[in-house]
């Protein structure tokens, strides 16, 4: 970094931030029921043009097509199962611009580790730079609170930390055959039955966004239904496709070059639900985003590509090859 970048980084930041914030009008609270905020979102084809294929006005309840898998030029990563794209988005307000950093892996070819750490003060202290060299893939997990990660937690087999409580929490479950899901309270509470012989590794998040054979939630279907749906931050989230791969989807704000990529702009609950449908997740979960999205992955060439938050976390997932 050259001298000086830094600071007209961050003075960039803090005008952009002030800019987009100066003159939004602070919205009545909503009514149970209201429509969703008025918002559409388009995407980029491979020749330059923009077409929509998301609008709250003909927001779908189930998800029965994957419009934007033709929008996706996938790469194969570092390791065998895993492959990794980018496609760029435009929506509303601060959305305006956006990258979506994609990967897709099968679980089956991976043993998953959920590294957890934390400073001598307590703070969390996980970010992707505490990545293990043998790791393909790593990415922040769940919501956490005063350095603890939130909910559920079992590594290895062993319950480290007992479930959290609410209606649109769910979990990320990888059994001991290598299949990974999408979980929600009842079967959480199913799986605990058995004794947990059927879970090797698992974590907690919220909101569950896709349920079933693709169904948005109803909390996300409208507003005043306990869920903030107007609210735009960076996402981070996790899929389950039909043929029980996984996907995850990370936004980056792209309007003015990779200075600004981490801001937490982006897109609302309600938008991440549908671009996890229109990709063909039948399931999803957000992930703890805004200022602690992060990423990381080998390329095919070996080279470490990185998506960097600008906060640490508790606790991380690490997808490291057979």
């Amino acid at each position: 970094m050259t001298p000086g970048t830094g600071l007209r980084a961050a003075a960039t930041t803090t005008f952009v931030a002030a800019a987009l914030a100066f003159g939004t009008p602070q919205a009545a609270a909503p009514r149970r029921d209201d429509p969703l905020p008025r918002s559409s979102l388009r995407v980029q084809d491979a020749g330059g043009e923009w077409r929509e294929w998301w609008s709250s006005d003909r927001a779908p309840a189930r998800w029965t097509s994957a419009p934007l898998a033709d929008a996706v030029a996938w790469e194969p990563a570092g390791a065998p199962g895993l492959e990794w794209a980018t496609i760029r988005i435009a929506g509303s307000g601060e959305a305006w611009r956006l990258r979506v950093v994609l990967v897709r892996l099968d679980p089956t070819r991976f043993r998953f580790d959920l590294p957890r750490r934390a400073a001598r003060d307590g703070r969390a202290a996980w970010t992707i730079d505490s990545t293990s060299a043998e790791a393909a893939l790593s990415l922040n997990t769940g919501q956490f609170k005063r350095g603890v990660p939130w909910g559920w937690i079992v590594r290895d087999g062993r319950e480290v930390q007992p479930p959290g409580r609410g209606p649109l929490a769910a979990a990320l479950v990888v059994d001991t055959s290598g299949r990974a899901s999408i979980v929600r309270p009842a079967g959480i509470a199913a799986l605990r039955a058995q004794g947990g012989a059927a879970v090797r590794d698992a974590f907690q998040s919220y909101p569950v966004a896709l349920v079933g054979d693709g169904e948005v939630v109803a909390s996300l279907r409208a507003a005043g239904r306990g869920v903030d749906v107007a609210h735009r931050d960076a996402r981070l989230a996790v899929g389950e496709l039909a043929d029980g791969r996984l996907l995850v989807a990370l936004t980056r704000f792209d309007a003015v070059g990779e200075a600004l990529q981490s801001l937490p702009f982006g897109l609302t609950t309600p938008e991440t639900a549908a671009l996890m449908g229109a990709l063909g997740a039948r399931r999803a979960l957000l992930l703890d985003g805004g200022t602690s999205a992060q990423l990381t992955l080998r390329d095919a060439a070996g080279v470490r590509r990185s998506w960097k938050g600008l906060r640490a976390v508790p606790l991380g997932l690490e997808a490291i090859p057979r």
